[in-house]
């Protein structure tokens, strides 16, 4: 008997069956069905070779009616051309006939191996199964249904006080490698049973994604298929239209809580990952270059390497923050800490620092690098992980 953990989101039903797209007998295909009324809004990746899901996706949304989602995992139905964009399609269109609604609101996904054409007579078969078996207890198995590399579910969920009623919201996301920042790197679902105005949720999304997906790295690369869907079903309390309101304020904390959840959830399995790590910045001239230092520390692989290896080889540090292309840097103002212990001091060694003080912070399974760069009062963040054998190993063998 399945344990369901994740409250249900009145509005909002969900089905998962095996469509059998890789050789496996797990569930592979997510429907997702939203009631009349709801808003939805949704970031997608920025990578020039998206995929035919994703470009499908871009131009139903815009019509501004979603009333469901179709995921698949094992196929990513990338650089495969019209084909590609015809196979979209008819997925949106054999939903739209099993919940009576228009092609043009269904918002396709796929994840899994790109360049192979999707099995769509498979995913065509599934989609009548899944409309009979929708039913609100389904975010549990909804996350692994769309899980590939991951070696576990990511799910997220909050409740808070709007207008006097109790308010969801429920998250789940996939993704372990080919995870970059660039919006958003990887697939994530987040719904609440909030009423909020379209407008409002557009921005809503795209702070959210800002301030948690596009925060996060496990080796560098952007994925085709990168997208994340924010629901509202309106179904509890009053519409919330002000962006300068308590209830708004409210609502994007908690929403913005679930998106960090799952953006940390998915670096801490990160493909063979074994440290999960914080970069913060301090002492920048600005966000932008905050961020470009810490992206640059923590997408090393000399870096991420040395932290697999416990090995506190503060060399690495200074050479990636030095290779952040910060105009004007002085070393001689840069300061470098692993959690309390100071391993850099204006630019060099630290006096007080030994070697042994280092090694017990990267043996730790979770520490932060603190870059001080000595240039003004700005500051950001980024977390990240090592490198493994075991990444190689999972991305050599990922096609067999």
């Amino acid at each position: 008997m399945s344990v369901n953990l994740l409250p249900q989101i009145p509005g909002i039903r969900l089905a998962c069956v095996p469509a059998k797209i890789k050789n496996w007998s797990r569930d592979d295909l997510l429907l997702i069905a939203i009631d009349e009324g709801a808003s939805v809004s949704a970031t997608f990746t920025q990578n020039a070779f998206c995929a035919a899901p994703v470009t499908v996706a871009k131009e139903h949304i815009r019509g501004g009616s979603t009333r469901a989602l179709l995921v698949n995992a094992g196929n990513a139905n990338a650089a495969t051309g019209e084909r590609g964009i015809a196979d979209a399609r008819a997925c949106c269109e054999a939903v739209a006939a099993a919940l009576d609604i228009r092609p043009e609101q269904v918002l396709p996904f796929s994840t899994g191996v790109i360049g192979e054409h999707l099995p769509v007579q498979r995913i065509l078969a599934g989609v009548p199964q899944a409309a009979q078996q929708l039913h609100a207890d389904g975010w549990d198995a909804a996350a692994k249904a769309i899980m590939t590399t991951d070696t576990r579910p990511k799910t997220a969920s909050r409740t808070v006080e709007i207008a006097g009623e109790q308010v969801r919201m429920v998250g789940i996301a996939k993704g372990a490698g080919m995870i970059q920042p660039n919006m958003a790197t990887m697939l994530a679902y987040v719904a609440t049973d909030a009423a909020i105005a379209q407008p409002l949720l557009d921005e809503l999304v795209r702070e959210a994604v800002s301030a948690s997906f596009n925060r996060i790295s496990i080796d560098g690369d952007t994925s085709t298929n990168d997208a994340c869907v924010l629901i509202a079903s309106g179904k509890t309390g009053p519409a919330v239209t002000d962006a300068h309101s308590e209830e708004y304020a409210s609502l994007k904390k908690a929403i913005t809580d679930v998106h960090v959840e799952l953006a940390q959830a998915i670096v801490k399995d990160g493909e063979g990952a074994t440290k999960f790590v914080t970069v913060q910045v301090t002492g920048a001239a600005s966000s932008i270059e905050a961020l470009r230092v810490a992206f640059e520390v923590g997408e090393s692989p000399l870096v991420k390497t040395a932290l697999y290896a416990s090995d506190p080889n503060w060399g690495r540090l200074v050479m990636a923050v030095g290779n952040a292309g910060i105009e004007g840097l002085d070393p001689a103002k840069v300061n470098i800490y692993l959690d309390d212990v100071q391993v850099v001091e204006s630019g060099g060694r630290a006096a007080c620092y030994t070697e042994e003080q280092g090694e017990q912070v990267f043996t730790r399974p979770e520490f932060t690098i603190r870059v001080d760069l000595g240039r003004g009062d700005c500051q950001e963040h980024i977390w990240t992980c090592d490198f493994s054998h075991d990444y190689v190993t999972i991305n050599a063998e990922y096609r067999t």
